[in-house]
C-alpha cells in the first residue's frame, strides 16, 4: 500500500514575530514625533500688548481729532480767501472798466485839442502870424507902468555877421526885409498884444539915438488905436547904427512917470555909450568909444555894458525881462544879460527859432 504524502504548512517563528511588533512600535514613535509640541499659552503678555496697542489707537485718535480740526480751519480760510478773491475780482472789473471809460474820455479830449487851433489871447490888434500862444518859456508880461525897449541897430537886421556888413551898404527896403528884423516885429506884436489892459505902456527904439514907437506918452493895454501904431511905426524903422543901451536907460528912467517894469528885446552887447569914456580907466584900450577906431572888443562891449548897468539899470523892485535874439561872435552876452535879470527878479529868454 502507498505511503501517504505528509502535508508541509508554513510557521511564524516568535523572533518574526517580535520584529514586525517592534516596527510598528518604532513606526508610532515617528508619527508621534512629527506632531507640534502643545506649549502653554502667556495670557499676561497678550494682555500688555493689547494694552500698549490701545494706547497708540488712542493717540491716533487724538491726531485725527486735530487733523480734523485742522482741515476744518482750512476749509474756512479757504472758503474766506475764496471770498476775498471774488471781491478783489470784483474790483479789478470795476477798476477797468472806470480805467476804460477814463482813457477814453482822455483820448477824445485829446482828440477834440488836436483838432483845435491853439488857444490865443483876445488881441487888441488882430494879426496874421503864428505862434501867439499864451506862454513862452514863462515869459509874461505884466507891470503898473511897461517900458519896452526895442533895439533897432544894424545888427538887428541878420544873425551872420557876413551878412549884417552885407546890409549895411544896402538899401533901406533891404534891411528892413532882415530876417531877423521881421522877427522883432513879430515879437513886438506879441508883447505888445498881451499888455494888460489896466497896465500903461510906452515903446521906446534905439540905436545911437532915442525915439519913441507909437505914442511919445503912455497909453492904456486896451487902447487898439496906440497898439496899432505901434505896429505902423515898427514897420517904417529902419535898422541901422550902433547899439546904445545907455542912452535909451538914460531916457527911460528920466520919465516924470518912472516905468515900473522894463522889457527889453535886444541881440547882444553894446556898442556905444553917452559917457565920457577917455576920463575911465577901465576904457583906455577901448578906441572906438573915443572915435578912434571903427570896431570894438567883446572885452570892451562887456566893460561898457557893465558899466551901463551899474549906472543906469539896476533898480530896487523894478523888474527888467530881456529877450535875446541870436548873433554870431557874441558869447558874452547871455550870461550878462541874465545876471542883470536876475538881479532885479526878471527874466531872460533867448527864444527858439520858430517864435514867434
Amino acid at each position: 500500500m502507498r505511503k501517504r504524502r505528509e502535508t508541509e504548512g508554513v510557521s511564524l517563528s516568535f523572533l518574526d514575530i517580535m520584529s514586525c511588533g517592534l516596527g510598528a512600535a518604532v513606526l508610532i514613535l515617528i508619527l508621534l514625533k512629527l506632531q507640534p509640541d502643545q506649549s502653554a499659552v502667556d495670557v499676561d503678555a497678550l494682555k500688555k500688548e493689547l494694552e500698549v496697542r490701545h494706547e497708540k489707537a488712542e493717540e491716533l485718535q487724538v491726531t485725527l481729532e486735530q487733523d480734523q480740526l485742522e482741515l476744518e480751519a482750512l476749509n474756512s480760510r479757504l472758503a474766506s480767501l475764496a471770498g476775498k478773491k471774488d471781491a478783489l475780482t470784483e474790483a479789478i472789473n470795476n477798476s477797468t472798466s472806470r480805467m476804460e471809460e477814463k482813457v477814453a474820455e482822455i483820448k477824445s479830449v485829446t482828440e477834440s485839442i488836436v483838432k483845435k487851433p491853439p488857444l490865443q489871447k483876445a488881441d487888441p490888434v488882430q494879426s496874421d502870424q503864428g505862434g501867439e500862444e499864451e506862454y513862452l518859456l514863462g515869459l509874461k508880461v505884466e507891470g503898473k507902468r511897461i517900458a519896452f525897449l526895442i533895439d533897432t541897430s544894424a545888427s538887428m537886421t541878420d544873425e551872420k555877421l557876413v551878412d549884417i556888413i552885407g546890409r549895411k551898404v544896402a538899401s533901406d527896403a533891404e534891411k528892413k526885409q532882415g530876417p531877423k528884423w521881421r522877427r522883432t516885429i513879430r515879437t513886438v506884436k506879441w508883447l505888445a498884444n498881451r499888455i494888460p489892459k489896466k497896465s500903461q505902456a510906452k515903446f521906446v527904439g534905439f540905436n545911437e539915438k532915442v525915439f519913441a514907437i507909437g505914442p511919445s506918452s503912455w497909453f492904456s493895454g486896451s487902447d487898439a488905436a496906440a497898439i496899432e501904431s505901434v505896429f505902423q511905426r515898427m514897420e517904417n524903422v529902419v535898422p541901422e547904427g550902433a547899439t546904445n543901451l545907455e542912452a535909451v536907460l538914460e531916457s527911460v528912467n528920466g520919465f516924470s512917470d518912472a516905468p515900473t517894469d522894463y522889457y527889453l528885446v535886444t541881440d547882444g552887447l553894446p556898442t556905444a555909450g553917452t559917457s565920457n569914456f577917455v576920463s575911465l580907466n577901465p576904457f583906455s584900450n577901448c578906441n572906438s568909444l573915443f572915435g578912434k577906431s571903427a570896431t570894438i572888443s567883446g572885452d570892451c562891449r562887456l566893460k561898457l555894458f557893465q558899466y551901463t548897468i551899474r549906472k543906469h539899470g539896476i533898480h530896487k523892485g523894478r523888474p527888467v525881462n530881456v529877450v535875446l535874439l541870436p548873433l554870431e561872435g557874441d558869447p558874452k552876452a547871455a550870461p550878462a544879460f541874465w545876471s542883470w535879470t536876475f538881479s532885479t527878479n526878471g527874466l531872460m529868454i533867448s527864444p527858439a527859432e520858430s517864435w514867434p
